[in-house]
C-alpha cells in the first residue's frame, strides 16, 4: 500500500526518560499514544519516519550512548527510515526532505519530543517548504516545566500557536478513530 501520508515520530529517545530530576509532562501516558499511532500506522501501511537527534558533542544524544537510541517501546522496525539531525530542525542539513519527496509524501503526522524545540521548529519548517497539510498529533508531544512556565502551559502555548497556522490539531482517539488520511 501507498500513502501520500506519513508518521513522524521526533526524539522520543531515551534521554528524554533519563533525566534524574525532570519528566516530561503526562510521559508515560505520551509515550502509550505514540505506541498507539505507531501500530495504527503499520496496520494501515504507512511510513514512519523517526526523527533522532545525534550530537556532535559528548553528551546524552551522542551517537552509540543508551540515552541516544530511541525509546525500545517503539524501536524502528527494518523498513522504517531514521532521520538523525542535529538542530532543532528536522530538514536542516539532512535527507529528510530528499526521502519525503521521494515517495510523495504531501502530509505529515507528527508526535514526540520536546514541543518548543524540534516539534516546533519542524513543524513550522515543514509548512515554509510547501507541507501545508499536516496533523500535530495534540496529546502525542510533550516537554519538561521550564524556569518561566510549566511544561503543561507551554504545551497549551504551542498547541495553539501552531494549530490552525501550521497544522491542523488531533488527538490521538480522533486519529485511531478515523484514521490518518
Amino acid at each position: 500500500m501507498t500513502s501520500s501520508t506519513a508518521l513522524m515520530i521526533i526524539d522520543v529517545q531515551n534521554a528524554m526518560f533519563s533525566y534524574p530530576d525532570l519528566s516530561l509532562h503526562n510521559g508515560e501516558q505520551v509515550l502509550s499514544n505514540i505506541q498507539r499511532l505507531l501500530q495504527k500506522a503499520r496496520e494501515d501501511g504507512l511510513p514512519v519516519i523517526y526523527i533522532q537527534h545525534t550530537s556532535q558533542t559528548d553528551d546524552e544524544y551522542s551517537e552509540g550512548t543508551p540515552t541516544w537510541y530511541i525509546h525500545p517501546s517503539i524501536a524502528p522496525q527494518p523498513n522504517e527510515w531514521v532521520v538523525r539531525k542535529s538542530s532543532w530542525d528536522a530538514f536542516y542539513q539532512t535527507e529528510l526532505l530528499a526521502k519525503l519527496q521521494k515517495l510523495n509524501i504531501q502530509k505529515l503526522v507528527i508526535c514526540g519530543m520536546q514541543t518548543e524545540f524540534c516539534l516546533d521548529t519542524t513543524s513550522r519548517c515543514a509548512y515554509s517548504l510547501g507541507y501545508h497539510h499536516n496533523v500535530l498529533v495534540s496529546d502525542a508531544h510533550s516537554t519538561f516545566d521550564s524556569k518561566v512556565l510549566p511544561a503543561a502551559d507551554i504545551i497549551k502555548h504551542h498547541n495553539q500557536m501552531l494549530g490552525g497556522r501550521f497544522v491542523q490539531l488531533i488527538k490521538t482517539e480522533d486519529i485511531l478513530a478515523v484514521g490518518f488520511n
